[in-house]
């Protein structure tokens, strides 16, 4: 692995680094004003790495929520991962020992750059992906950290910070729609979602729609192998 492709791997994280010091921040200071010590956010970052899931965590525990209720409600906002595993399987098949930290730090956003960008010269698959989870690892980490400072030390209102989190997704589908030149899916995705948050409402909206937009996926990836034979 050489000093080049180490290089051009940190670039490809970069807008990750961006969104998760802010990101990471937001849920620091929210897990400050609960009244948790930066230990805690440290610790969350470096063993949970989830960011719906750790937000969602700060107010189960600011309202004592049960263990089943904080297992259920953790499900259900981090499904998602089902579907990015079952893309993956083949990508992460030979992996070796690189495999337990790979599944253990797939995010939303490690899961874009692995599946949409080439690992550069001289650099193998899985040791691409690797790299790419460790950094966003430590992005993560950094910005969980930061925040938890920022909120115990810096005397000032942080009200609103919790909307960094849907920003960020926000931020990251428009700049998939912008780079890529096939919309089929970003439209799948959105307007799965939009069906399913009106036949099912807010509150369970979630794994429908993410099964709707596998299902209607795999379908439009079959269709186009069968193309491209013809």
């Amino acid at each position: 692995m050489n000093r080049k492709a180490l290089r051009r791997t940190f670039l490809d994280t970069v807008p990750v680094l961006t969104g998760y010091l802010f990101l990471g921040a937001g849920f620091g200071i929210l897990l400050s004003e609960s009244g948790y010590n930066v230990l805690w956010a440290f610790g969350m970052g470096l063993f949970i790495l989830a960011g719906s899931g750790q937000y969602l965590a700060v107010t189960l525990m600011a309202t004592g929520a049960s263990y089943l209720w904080a297992a259920v409600a953790t499900l259900l906002v981090n499904a998602r991962h089902l579907f990015y595993g079952i893309s993956l399987l083949e990508d992460y098949k030979d992996a070796g020992k690189k495999k337990p930290y790979l599944i253990f730090a797939l995010t939303d956003e490690t899961y874009t750059l692995v599946t949409q960008n080439q690992p550069p010269e001289g650099m193998s698959r899985h040791s691409y992906c690797f790299l790419v989870s460790l950094l966003d690892h430590i992005y993560w980490i950094c910005g969980c950290t930061l925040g938890a400072l920022m909120g115990a030390y810096i005397p000032i209102s942080f009200e609103g910070v919790e909307f960094v989190l849907t920003a960020l997704f926000v931020t990251m589908f428009v700049e998939q729609w912008i780079t890529h030149k096939n919309h089929i899916p970003a439209l799948i995705g959105a307007g799965a979602t939009a069906l399913c948050l009106v036949l099912f409402g807010s509150d369970i909206f979630l794994i429908p729609s993410m099964a709707l937009m596998a299902i209607l996926l795999t379908v439009l990836q079959k269709t186009g192998r069968r193309e491209s034979h013809v």
